[in-house]
C-alpha cells in the first residue's frame, strides 16, 4: 500500500510530499521547507514513523518547490533526481532567491534525471514517471496506479492549472499535456497538488474552466 503524507510550507504555501509503503520505504517530493520549525516537522515526522528514504524528486525546480532540496539532501542522505529540461530552471534559483526574500537559499544540483515513462521505485511500490511540460519546461508528475494516486505538481489543482507566464512557461502545450497525460488516467484517479486541496481527474473533467468540457477553447 502507498501512503502519502503531505505538508503545506513556505509563503507560497507549497505542498511538500512524503511517499511511503507499507515497509516504511519512501521517497520525498518537492520539499518546501525553509525555516527552521518547517525542516524540524518534517524530519520529526521521518524520524517517529522510522520512514527511510531513499530519494528526493522535484516535479519541477521553480524556488518554492526546491528551498528544502539541498537540507533534505544532507539531513537524510539521499539523491536528488529530476528532468533534465528542468535544470536550467533549478540553476536560476540562486540567482533570484534573495529578492523573495530566502537569503539563506542553499543551492543543490541533481544526481540523475528523471526519464519519460519509465517508473521509480517507492519500496514494493512503483510510481510512473509522465511528462507533463508547459508550466515548467522539466515537469514530471507521478502516478501510482494500484491505489490510483497522483502527484501533480503545478500542473494540475483543484478548479485551475498552473501559471505559464513564467520563463520556460507554455501555455498551449501545458493544456494539450494535461488532457493527454492526466485525463487519460481514470476518473476516480486523486490528484494531490502542488498547491491547496486533492481533487479528482472526473471532477476536474467537468468542472475545470481552463480544461474542462465547458472550457474555451
Amino acid at each position: 500500500m502507498l501512503h502519502i503524507k503531505s505538508f503545506t510550507f513556505n509563503p507560497f504555501q507549497e505542498n511538500t510530499y512524503l511517499l511511503y509503503d507499507d515497509q516504511g520505504t519512501g521517497v520525498l517530493i518537492d520539499p518546501g521547507c525553509y525555516e527552521k520549525e518547517e525542516k524540524e516537522e518534517l524530519k520529526d515526522y521521518v524520524q517517529e514513523n522510522q520512514i527511510k528514504l531513499t530519494q528526493l524528486l522535484n516535479t519541477h525546480c521553480h524556488i518554492d518547490h526546491v528551498l528544502g532540496n539541498a537540507w533534505a539532501m544532507r539531513t537524510f542522505g539521499i539523491s536528488l533526481a529530476i528532468h533534465k529540461a528542468d535544470l536550467p530552471v533549478l540553476k536560476a534559483v540562486e540567482t533570484y532567491a534573495s529578492n523573495y526574500g530566502f537569503h539563506a537559499f542553499e543551492p543543490s544540483e541533481p544526481n540523475e534525471f528523471l526519464e519519460e515513462g519509465k517508473t521509480i521505485q517507492v519500496g514494493t511500490e512503483l510510481l510512473q514517471i509522465r511528462f507533463v511540460p508547459g508550466h515548467a519546461p522539466g515537469h514530471v508528475v507521478f502516478y501510482h496506479e494500484e491505489s490510483g494516486q497522483l502527484i501533480a505538481g503545478d500542473t494540475l489543482f483543484r478548479g485551475s492549472i498552473g501559471r505559464t507566464d513564467l520563463p520556460g512557461g507554455n501555455h498551449n502545450l501545458l493544456l494539450s499535456k494535461i488532457k493527454s497525460e492526466l485525463f487519460s488516467l481514470p476518473d476516480e484517479t486523486v490528484a494531490f497538488p502542488g498547491h491547496g486541496p486533492e481533487t479528482t481527474i472526473g471532477y476536474e473533467k467537468i468542472h475545470n474552466p481552463f480544461v474542462g468540457i465547458n472550457a474555451r477553447s
